[in-house]
């Protein structure tokens, strides 16, 4: 029952947060401003508010919750609890793929570079999932998937190496990672992919309990590790791949979100982690997001900053803590 109410707690916060992202920015703005706006007049806070907050607060809400899922199950996993949704060259070839795109000279189309990164993390996908297919240890994948991170970001320095100064600068910007180029377009893809993605971690709940004491307790239990294996995978890796897409390189809240799920909760279940992890990744990235734009107005802080900022003093505390305990 406690659990049951710091969930319903934090979700209210979160909704919040939400309403306090859409009105809070470099231009303040009112609800009678959001009213005029709906109400059809012409008003320019309202189409701020409507066009420029709403999505891009929302896909900070949904950004936040699929990154810390994909953090969640990827450290159960592989049991590292320094795994994120990163860790399997994911954002390295999102990454390269912007790179490949922007740094030859295309331009800078906001679907462009999102259909780049997409394409690049699909690559990373196809080639961890047949790396998933054929070895049996679960750090011999976690250490292939770092390779490929490497392999990727060493094509894309030698593109920078050779790139004019103007295309680094743009790239440079997108790996900072911000939610600012968010419309209700994207939303309507967002929404779908990640609560469909939320009801197959769900689903995975059980497996993933299981893994906690290892992949020969969780076999004995009668769970298919090879099937979970490749499920836990395909939709972390998706999920990473999306936000990536979209929004650039969001660091920290997959990796940090997760160990303050289970501090907050003293649980380990995933029947309670999984949305947990989810309200805890919207309501902070959200917040992040709302700090980025707003505490060195006008000027618009990258996202990474501000979650950097937030995530890395989590990890070292954990590192300590571990250290400690050893």
């Amino acid at each position: 029952m406690k659990i049951f109410i710091i969930l319903i707690i934090l979700f209210f916060l979160s909704l919040f947060v939400v309403s306090t992202g859409i009105m809070v920015g470099s231009v303040d703005a009112t609800v009678g401003d959001l009213l005029e706006s709906l109400s059809g007049k012409d008003n320019i806070k309202g189409y701020i508010i409507l066009n420029v907050r709403a999505p891009r607060t929302f896909g900070a809400y949904l950004g936040g919750s699929a990154l810390a899922l994909s953090g969640l199950m990827l450290q159960t996993y592989f049991r590292n609890p320094l795994a994120g949704p990163y860790v399997l060259g994911i954002s390295s070839a999102a990454s390269l793929g912007v790179a490949l795109y922007v740094l030859a000279g295309v331009g800078w189309d906001y679907y462009g570079l999102v259909g780049s990164a997409m394409a690049g993390s699909v690559v990373a996908i196809l080639m961890v999932l047949l790396l998933a297919s054929r070895v049996k240890s679960a750090v011999t994948l976690l250490i292939a998937g770092l390779m490929l991170g490497y392999v990727f970001g060493a094509i894309e320095r030698i593109l920078i190496t050779f790139a004019e100064s103007r295309q680094v600068h743009e790239f440079v910007m997108w790996t900072f990672g911000s939610f600012s180029g968010i419309t209700w377009e994207d939303l309507e893809i967002l929404t779908i992919t990640v609560l469909l993605s939320a009801i197959l971690s769900i689903i995975l709940a059980k497996p993933l309990n299981a893994m906690l004491l290892g992949e020969e307790y969780a076999r004995s239990m009668g769970v298919n590790i090879r099937v979970v294996r490749i499920a836990v995978v395909t939709l972390s890796s998706f999920l990473a791949a999306l936000i990536t897409a979209f929004a650039g390189i969001v660091a920290f809240i997959g990796l940090a979100v997760p160990h303050i799920a289970r501090m907050l909760f003293r649980t380990s279940d995933h029947r309670i982690l999984i949305p947990a992890v989810a309200v805890c990744g919207a309501l902070i990235t959200v917040t992040c997001d709302i700090v980025a734009r707003t505490i060195a107005s006008p000027v618009e802080l990258p996202i990474s900053v501000v979650t950097s900022l937030f995530g890395a003093p989590i990890v070292v505390f954990l590192i300590l803590k571990r250290k400690k305990v050893g």
